[in-house]
């Protein structure tokens, strides 16, 4: 049954995490995105909005639409989105806030070539791993691990997706993306310098 559910699941979904950086200063901003991936005319389009979705134990399902932003370096985190469960646990949905920045590990990765980045500079995407604390609305609290595997050189080790907790249940299984299919893609994350990113307003 779960292998059915989860085939089902990766007939409808698909996952991109963005993560994007420009290294040229020790002081940046790092900005994850769960975003949206279509190909108008045939160019690969990135766009921020999208969802990502995991899988508790009992298949109950998590869908997290978000961005937000966090440097490492003792400024604040800022962020959140929107969160909806459906499956055996019951159904149920809301916003979140990222409270904390636990951990970030940058890895090789980038973009294919020819990709449009409406979110940010393209050449800035870097593929690696976030780890944040959040709250959701309902006053539970929980983890989000942001994991991005850009298409291009990526170590093959790194998932493309999000897993998260909430309350006591671990949506411990990522929906991997699917080709052709727009869904559970993110970026993670955007790394700028804070004067580009008061410039182009795209973190704010």
């Amino acid at each position: 049954m779960k292998s059915n559910f989860r085939l089902g699941m990766l007939s409808a979904l698909a996952l991109m995490v963005l993560i994007t950086s420009d290294v040229a200063s020790a002081h940046s901003t790092i900005r994850w995105d769960t975003i949206s991936l279509t190909f108008p005319n045939g160019v690969g389009t990135v766009d921020a909005g999208g969802s990502d979705y995991a899988l508790a134990d009992n298949l109950t399902t998590i869908q997290i639409s978000g961005n937000g932003t966090f440097s490492g370096l003792g400024e604040p985190v800022t962020g959140g989105g929107t969160w909806a469960t459906t499956g055996p646990s019951g159904t149920a949905k809301g916003t979140f806030t990222v409270t904390a920045f636990v951990r970030f590990e940058p890895a090789a990765g980038s973009l294919p070539p020819g990709f449009v980045d409406k979110i940010g500079n393209g050449s800035d995407t870097r593929s690696g791993l976030a780890v944040l604390r959040i709250v959701y609305s309902d006053g539970s609290k929980g983890s989000l691990i942001i994991s991005c595997h850009q298409p291009v050189g990526s170590p093959s080790g790194i998932f493309e997706g999000i897993i998260a907790t909430k309350g006591f249940v671990a949506f411990h299984e990522r929906v991997p993306p699917v080709p052709g299919v727009n869904a559970n893609r993110t970026t993670v994350p955007r790394r700028s310098v804070v004067s580009l990113v008061i410039e182009t307003g795209e973190f704010i």
